[in-house]
Parts: structure tokens; C-alpha cells; sequence
């Protein structure tokens, strides 16, 4: 860790983030023994896209990706398509031609790290450690997809240009479902932030210190990834982000935020098809059909009983 990266940040811009892909997707085999996982489609675009979209909404300018063997075709989503955007052209689809748009990524915008072994969440991000200097980041999870009137991320930009240090985005979830999450303890309340005053990951239902759950969305400032070089192995035997970011609560702090919109969990196939359903209804030229498909459904069923 060099001693430019010990340094805190002279700005609370956050113009960078990471998104951790490197992973298996093994929940969803067989799509994914050829598919990466954040390549699967909600509605007619892939997870991914969700995520980029809500991250230039928060002003984000460059995208790191940390990935693995077998991840090629998600480095081929976000180039260009030649052929495809000629055939179209010619055909005149002009409207087709600017949903290809939203898809391309400038040169240089992008950047594609990758994890060799896969030692946890905050290993995935200590991977980017050199693209990220001594600059505040976001870190963003696309299997967490959240619909908002206001993207997620640009809520805890807003916040967080108040708060300064560490911010994660946090939701209450059934108590019996804490063991699944990093769980906040927390000591003050201001609207919709608190104070983080204790982080476990992972905690059993009658050892969590709340219900307040961190959901797959961060900002943080560069000590994490001095934190996280220490490789100090937390539940499970990897390498926790959970735990980097409550080394700070007695340094630069942490601070949740209770944000506003849904969270779908898309990295479980009953949260995928949920969120299929939400943002087809949410799509006026689905919603009609949709809508009928569903309701007689229900009906069969109400007759089946």
C-alpha cells in the first residue's frame, strides 16, 4: 500500500466505481455455465445495465470491473457493434439505434481487473486498489436491484456529500433473514442516516444487533483499501468488506442510509423472477398483457383449490 493511498481524500466527488463480477453464479446453472451471471435479462436488459445506468445517474464517469475467467461476454456488452448498428441503420430503427447507444462505453471510461482466486467481497474490491488512488468510491453489487423514483446510488451521493467518510445503503429486513446480511448497529438517528456504531457480517437471529441490513451499495473513502490489504479473514474464511469498512467507525466513521425504493434481490432466482414481474408491470407496453396473464392465473388457482 503506498503512502499516497493512506492519505484522505481532498474531495468528496465520487467519480468512480467498482463492480465486484467476478463471480460463479452457480445459483443459476445451467444459464450460467456460458452466460455470466450480470449478462441474465430483467425484461428486455441485463442486470448490468440497471446497474451502469443508476451509476451515471450519480455523476459516476469511470466503471471498473472486477471479474474472472469465462467473463468475456461482459466485456463484449459495453463495445460497440459495428454490423448490428449498420444493419439497423439501414433499416432506419433509429429508436433501436439509441437503446445500442445507452450501451456503449467511451474509450477509456471502462476497465476490466481481474481476481485469480476468489477470496471474498473485499478481496474483489482490494483488487482495484490502484485504480482507485486517493479518491473517495462507490461500490455497486448488480445482483441488488432497486427500483426508485430516485436511483439509489444518486441518494447516498446526495448524502454523502453531508456526511463525508463511509456510507452504506441499509434496509430493515425480517429478523429471521439477518444471518444473510452485513448488520448495522447503529448509535444516532437523523432522518433517514445513522451512525454506525458496529458492523457484523452474517450474524445469527438471536446475535444480530438489529434488523438494519447493508444492501450492495457503498461509498467509501481510500482507507478501506488499506484496510483490506491487511487480508484479514473474517466469516467464512474470506476476506469481508463488511469488516474493512467497521475498521472505520472509529477513524473517518460510517454512516447508514435508510434509502428510498425497493430492493430486488436478482442473485436468488425467486428475487429474479420478482423483479421480472415488477419491471414488466412497471413497462406501459407490458403491463396490459401482463397484468391479464397474472390475474388468470390467479384464477386457475383459485378454482385448482
Amino acid at each position: 500500500m503506498t503512502k499516497v493511498q493512506r492519505l484522505k481524500p481532498m474531495t468528496r466527488t465520487v467519480r468512480k466505481a467498482i463492480f465486484p463480477v467476478a463471480g460463479l453464479g452457480t445459483r443459476f446453472l445451467p444459464a450460467t455455465k456460458s452466460v455470466p451471471k450480470e449478462i441474465m435479462t430483467l425484461v428486455d436488459r441485463p442486470l448490468i445495465q440497471y446497474a451502469i445506468d443508476e451509476c451515471r445517474a450519480a455523476g459516476i464517469e469511470e466503471f471498473i470491473f472486477v471479474t474472472a475467467r469465462g467473463k468475456s461476454a461482459l466485456e463484449d456488452y459495453f463495445d460497440s457493434a459495428p454490423a448490428l448498428e449498420a444493419e439497423l441503420r439501414s433499416k432506419g430503427k433509429t429508436k433501436l439505434l439509441d437503446i445500442l447507444e445507452d450501451t456503449n462505453m467511451p474509450s477509456g471510461a471502462i476497465a476490466y481487473i481481474r481476481q485469480q482466486r476468489a477470496l471474498g467481497l473485499g478481496h474483489a474490491v482490494w483488487c482495484a486498489r490502484r485504480l482507485i488512488g486517493n479518491e473517495p468510491f462507490a461500490v455497486v453489487l448488480p445482483d441488488d436491484v432497486i427500483a426508485a423514483e430516485k436511483p439509489c446510488l444518486q441518494q447516498m451521493v446526495e448524502a454523502y456529500q453531508e456526511t463525508g467518510g463511509n456510507m452504506v445503503a441499509a434496509m430493515e429486513v425480517p429478523p429471521e433473514n439477518v444471518s444473510s446480511y452485513g448488520v448495522l448497529d447503529y448509535s444516532r438517528e437523523d432522518g433517514n442516516r445513522v451512525t454506525v456504531s458496529g458492523m457484523v457480517e452474517k450474524p445469527k437471529a438471536d446475535e444480530a444487533p438489529s434488523n438494519l441490513a447493508v444492501i450492495g451499495r457503498y461509498i467509501l473513502t481510500p482507507r478501506i483499501m488499506y484496510n483490506l490489504s491487511k487480508m484479514k479473514e473474517g466469516a467464512g474464511g474470506e476476506i469481508q468488506l463488511t469488516d474493512a469498512i467497521a475498521d472505520e467507525i472509529l477513524g473517518e466513521g460510517v454512516h447508514g442510509l435508510r434509502f428510498e425504493g425497493r430492493r430486488y434481490d436478482c442473485g436468488s432466482k425467486a428475487g429474479f423472477l420478482q423483479a421480472t414481474v415488477a419491471f414488466g408491470l412497471a413497462r406501459k407496453e407490458l403491463r396490459d398483457e401482463l397484468a391479464g396473464f397474472l390475474e388468470e392465473l390467479n384464477i386457475a388457482d383459485i378454482a385448482a383449490q
